[in-house]
C-alpha cells in the first residue's frame, strides 16, 4: 500500500526536533505546536479550553515549574519566547491528533498528518532496532564459531543498557608473601 504524501509544509527533521520525551512519554509543546500550525499559542490553548472534554490527561497535561526549567536548561538553543506566564502544555500523540478536530484550518490538517507519520516513524524505529537484534542473534544460531567474534561485536553496539564496567588491571590470586616468608593464617 502505498502512502500519498503531499507536498511537506515543514521538514521531517524540524517536527522530530519538537518531540520530547517527559513523565515517560513522547509529547509536543503548545508553544510548538503553535508554531507548527502558524497560530499564536494563546489562541491554540483556547481552542483546547473550550473543548477540554476531547483533551484527558492522557492526551494533555501542563507541564510543572521544575519539568519547564528542566526542558529549557536541555534545550539551550531553543528561543523560549518572552515572560511566560504559564507553563506550556505537553500534548501526546492522541492530544495531537485531537487538535486537528479543534483547530479547522487547512495547514492545521495538513501539518497534523506530518506530524502523525513522524510519531509514526520514531515508533517504527524504535520496533526495527529491536527486530535487528532478534535477527542477529537468530544467525548467531545459524553460524559456526568463525563469525562468533563479529556477532559479539555487533550486540555489543545495540546494547543500550549501561552495565556496570568490569575493572582494568591484573588481580594476584596466590598467598601473600611479607617480607620474603609465607603468610600462615
Amino acid at each position: 500500500m502505498k502512502v500519498n504524501k503531499t507536498k511537506a509544509l515543514i521538514s521531517d527533521d524540524l517536527i522530530e526536533t519538537k518531540i520530547f520525551q517527559i513523565r515517560g512519554q513522547k509529547v509536543m509543546l503548545s508553544l510548538h505546536l503553535s508554531e507548527l500550525y502558524d497560530v499564536e499559542t494563546k489562541a491554540l490553548i483556547q481552542a483546547v479550553k473550550r473543548n477540554r472534554e476531547r483533551f484527558p490527561e492522557d492526551f494533555m497535561f501542563q507541564l510543572t515549574n521544575q519539568e519547564f526549567i528542566n526542558l529549557k536548561s536541555q534545550i539551550v538553543t531553543s528561543s523560549w519566547g518572552g515572560i511566560r506566564r504559564a507553563n506550556p502544555y505537553a500534548f501526546t500523540e492522541q492530544g495531537v491528533a485531537m487538535l486537528s478536530s479543534v483547530l479547522n484550518s487547512k495547514r492545521a490538517i495538513q501539518v497534523n498528518i506530518q506530524i502523525m507519520r513522524a510519531f509514526t516513524q520514531l515508533r517504527q524505529m524504535l520496533t526495527t532496532h529491536k527486530d535487528l537484534k532478534k535477527q542477529i542473534e537468530a544467525m548467531e544460531e545459524k553460524y559456526d564459531q568463525q563469525f562468533q567474534i563479529v556477532f559479539e561485536a555487533i550486540k555489543q553496539l545495540l546494547e543500550t543498557d549501561s552495565k556496570p564496567r568490569k575493572q582494568i588491571g591484573f588481580t594476584v590470586k596466590e598467598k601473600q608473601r611479607i617480607y620474603g616468608r609465607l603468610k600462615r593464617k
